[in-house]
């Protein structure tokens, strides 16, 4: 008996100690900073409480607009993403799956292939795809004669946004669709059969059989996407570096910013602890909504 607690003890000490040198002690450690005066030249200036959490809530200061408006900027790129990352890559997933066993495993490989590249390269390619000015993109569509001049994809709204949209669904799609995938790997095939033999049509299918039996999977890209999408940082900061003006910096760019240009870690870290009480509240909701819409089916 001792023995088998020892070898359990021996898989579960690595989790618990990456667990409280990686999470724990850097969530106590930021949250302790965020209710003291803080900076990067100086150190720790003393303990002001709740005054960093006043000055981004409930003041007039740069602090509370920063926050503010690259939390604005962040809902916006979640509400223009999560939707085509989730029903996209499942649309595309239907569609794989479907296709001859012969042809599968090549188009699994192109749609999956972008995921492995990096964010700089992402963005870098899509700066040559983009540029107002001797893009790819608009000297193709003035050659064919579509456009009679470029489009500012990276200078001017609402194109900046189309452009970020672009650039992460082409990245990141090919992830969620190998989730859904394998999750459609796993129907019964018997399912198939016999719907078909009593008349149904995909539709049907996918309302009574596909859906119910992937839908835990779902829920976990839905969630999972918001909470990537909340976290973006390397599309904007490569592509656009947050402009025009700040209208495309998102929340993670105002904290660095806050820390590294205005010099104040206590604030930063306000901001980063705020981000992420946002961030848990809004899977919280998803959880409850998602919950309850599986109770009434």
């Amino acid at each position: 008996m001792r023995k088998r607690k020892g070898t359990a003890a021996a898989f579960v000490f690595p989790f618990l100690l990456f667990f409280v040198l990686f999470w724990l002690i850097p969530l106590i450690y930021g949250i302790w900073m965020s209710v003291s005066k803080y900076s990067l030249i100086t150190g720790y200036s003393g303990f002001v409480g709740l005054a960093n959490y006043i000055k981004i809530l409930f003041s007039d200061s740069m602090y509370h607009k920063s926050f503010f408006l690259g939390l604005k900027n962040t809902v916006i790129f979640v509400v223009l993403t999560t939707p085509i990352l989730t029903f996209g890559s499942l649309a595309l997933a239907l569609l794989l799956d479907r296709l001859p066993e012969r042809l599968k495993g090549i188009f699994r490989t192109i749609y999956f292939a972008s995921y492995s590249v990096s964010v700089t390269a992402v963005a870098a390619v899509f700066v040559w795809l983009m540029k107002g000015n001797g893009g790819y993109f608009n000297n193709m569509l003035i050659n064919l004669g579509i456009l009679d001049s470029p489009i500012p994809w990276l200078e001017q709204q609402p194109f900046v946004w189309a452009a970020l949209t672009i650039a992460t669904v082409w990245w990141t799609i090919g992830y969620n669709m190998m989730l859904f995938v394998n999750a459609l790997n796993e129907i019964d095939m018997n399912l198939y059969e016999a719907s078909a033999i009593d008349g149904a049509g995909f539709f049907v299918q996918l309302r009574y059989i596909i859906m119910p039996n992937i839908k835990n999977i779902f829920y976990f890209v839905l969630m999972t996407t918001i909470i990537a999408s909340f976290n973006v940082y390397g599309q904007p900061r490569l592509m656009t570096k947050g402009g025009p003006g700040e209208t495309t910096k998102p929340l993670i760019m105002m904290i660095t910013s806050t820390i590294m240009d205005r010099n104040d870690l206590g604030v930063g870290s306000a901001m980063t602890l705020l981000m992420g009480i946002v961030i848990v509240l809004c899977s919280i909701g998803q959880y409850y909504l998602t919950k309850e819409k599986e109770n009434l089916v």
